[in-house]
């Protein structure tokens, strides 16, 4: 990776369709906002056919970031199949996709930029290439830090759990966010609680208010070196 930014942060999820993309660009809006440079990338993305251009995460990405969806995610790497990119790859005939590819092809701007955000598709054990999944590809990112998305209803107690085990295995540190967060819902307040009390984890609402506090918390990493 040419110029790594001063902070680095890979956004996964414990699902697919939690809003990992949602909340990247709130964090890149966030950073933005405060005057600091930012870089999205998304190293493989795939997407329905008929899927307007313009909500494609590489495009939505790139609008928070101030750059172009082609750069945040090579148009080699953007597959229009809803598969993992792997499988999508094998099923519109493409070149089969490898870790060492994607890894030497995320390349940041020069000068070095104040925080980069990856985000890797589908859940966190969802295959990004035909040799690693998003936990194993975000290893060898080596970020500084893990955002974990979550959803905030049912279920998540589950998959946030079984998604952090195997981040903290890893060696990686994590802050988990749940996503669509309803300060007034019972159940959304019960799983942050049990979360953060009963497995002391970092849990952030996935509110404006939350979001605003995780994106600061990231920025100061940028001074702090």
């Amino acid at each position: 990776m040419s110029d790594r930014p001063a902070a680095l942060v890979v956004v996964a999820g414990t699902a697919t369709e939690v809003g990992k993309t949602w909340v990247g660009a709130r964090l890149l809006e966030h950073w933005r906002a405060r005057g600091l440079r930012v870089a999205a990338r998304k190293p493989a993305q795939s997407f329905g056919l008929d899927d307007d251009p313009a909500t494609t995460d590489a495009a939505v990405l790139g609008a928070a970031s101030g750059e172009p969806p082609e750069v945040v995610c090579l148009p080699d790497r953007s597959y229009p199949l809803a598969m993992a990119p792997p499988m999508a790859a094998r099923a519109l005939g493409r070149a089969p996709l490898h870790a060492a590819a994607l890894l030497s092809e995320l390349r940041w701007p020069e000068p070095a930029a104040d925080v980069g955000l990856v985000e890797t598709a589908g859940g966190l054990r969802s295959p990004q290439t035909e040799d690693a999944d998003a936990l194993e590809l975000a290893g060898a990112i080596d970020p500084d830090l893990t955002v974990l998305v979550a959803d905030a209803g049912l279920g998540t107690i589950n998959a946030v759990r079984l998604c952090t085990d195997a981040l903290t295995t890893s060696g990686l540190a994590f802050v988990v966010v749940l996503n669509r967060f309803d300060e007034s819902d019972a159940l959304h307040l019960a799983n942050r609680e049990w979360l953060t009390q009963r497995h002391g984890l970092d849990v952030v609402a996935g509110t404006p208010a939350g979001l605003a506090s995780l994106s600061e918390r990231i920025a100061l990493r940028t001074t702090a070196r």
